[in-house]
């Protein structure tokens, strides 16, 4: 068993108590070191372990990516809102993932969220599809592939599940 398996965590507490005690007398020193210390060793067990970043700089590229996209769909969204609610055509679309890691589900849930005009309702309980309602759906099959394609297969590459 490792002193310190969170090792981040471990200087955070230790930074964290004596900045909320406002002081760096040596009894808080000795609480800070003890909860420091403590603490991660009593939640390790707790933790669930996420899938690792293969490819760091493809994530920063996704990151990016899901900025342009969010961007980009608000302008879309004013412009359908402004011009006449008789020409939105509302939906939902139930989405195939091949994701494995609940991570990797959360993410791509959270992106298609994330993006105006899109929102992530539901994964279902086998974990196969994701449940996605679209302010304006012209074509059912392009939201499928657009997702898929552009959201789904970066985080698979990325984790690796």
């Amino acid at each position: 068993m490792k002193l310190f398996p969170m090792p981040f965590h471990s200087l955070l507490l230790f930074v964290v108590w004596l900045l909320l005690n406002n002081s760096v007398s040596a009894g808080h020193m000795v609480l800070a070191v003890f909860f420091a210390i403590t603490i991660p060793l009593l939640v390790n067990s707790m933790r669930d372990e996420h899938p690792k970043i293969l490819k760091p700089w493809l994530a920063i590229r996704y990151v990016l990516m899901v900025l342009k996209d969010i961007l980009t769909a608000n302008v879309q969204v004013a412009l359908l809102i402004i011009g006449p609610i008789k020409k939105l055509t509302p939906g939902f679309v139930a989405i195939p993932i091949n994701i494995d890691s609940d991570l990797g589900i959360t993410i791509l849930a959270s992106t298609v969220s994330l993006t105006p005009g899109t929102v992530s309702a539901e994964v279902s309980k086998d974990k196969a599809w994701l449940y996605v309602h679209s302010l304006h759906l012209d074509d059912e099959a392009e939201l499928i592939k657009s997702v898929k394609q552009r959201y789904e297969k970066p985080i698979k590459e990325i984790f690796g599940c």
